[in-house]
């Protein structure tokens, strides 16, 4: 494979797998070779075994730092302080893509920042979408109420008024309580119930009672 056929052949696409260069091809060990060539000498951006992107002179787009992310484990969506950032849920900037798996916990850095996989049982693995970025770019991310509970159930002592206040929430009314208690009655926490509770009271939610 010529350099001109994997650019036509990735066509854009802001990160790329070795599976994804292989298709279509007869001499998989061959087109393995010049993978590792155009690594070599800067034609190709390695962020992890298998997973690729362009040097900046021949990349199209910028990749989210969220599709990377997902590229990076492919069973995992963002979540925690980086998905309430997405949200506009918290003011600061979050300089790190945290994410959640079912799988082994680890943080992968690369050329283009580090990336955090926090570990959770596979039944809290659920509450994302798929998310539109923008610029053709998607990737799988936490609600925001769910980014929340991932924040309460992974941190030590988030079951606390003065862990909610240092979270500096804001535009709550963005949360769905009704998702909120969902999530706590189908994961049966306690700690994350707790927490819920704070967090409700500290931001002065009251909540409606069934008849």
């Amino acid at each position: 494979m010529k350099y001109a056929e994997l650019l036509n052949k990735i066509n854009g696409v802001p990160v790329f797998t070795t599976g994804m260069l292989l298709a279509g091809e007869k001499d998989a060990a061959a087109v393995r070779m010049q993978i590792s060539r155009w690594v070599s000498h800067g034609k190709l951006v390695q962020l992890r075994r298998s997973v690729y992107t362009l040097p900046e002179p021949y990349r199209k787009t910028p990749a989210h730092p969220f599709l990377i992310a997902n590229a990076l484990k492919a069973a995992s969506y963002v979540s925690m302080q980086s998905a309430l950032q997405h949200y506009g849920l918290i003011p600061e900037h979050v300089p790190t893509v945290t994410s959640v798996t079912a799988g082994r916990p680890e943080t992968v850095a690369t050329s283009l920042g580090d990336f955090i996989f926090r570990h959770v049982k596979p039944k809290w693995f659920n509450g994302c979408r798929l998310t539109d970025l923008g610029n053709g770019q998607h990737a799988f991310v936490a609600t925001p109420e769910k980014g929340l509970l991932d924040l309460l159930y992974l941190t030590p002592r988030s079951d606390t008024a003065a862990f909610i206040e240092e979270l500096r929430l804001q535009h709550v009314e963005r949360l769905n309580v009704a998702i909120l208690e969902h999530h706590v009655l189908q994961l049966a926490s306690v700690k994350v119930a707790a927490g819920v509770r704070q967090f409700l009271k500290v931001h002065g939610i009251e909540v409606r009672k069934a008849a």
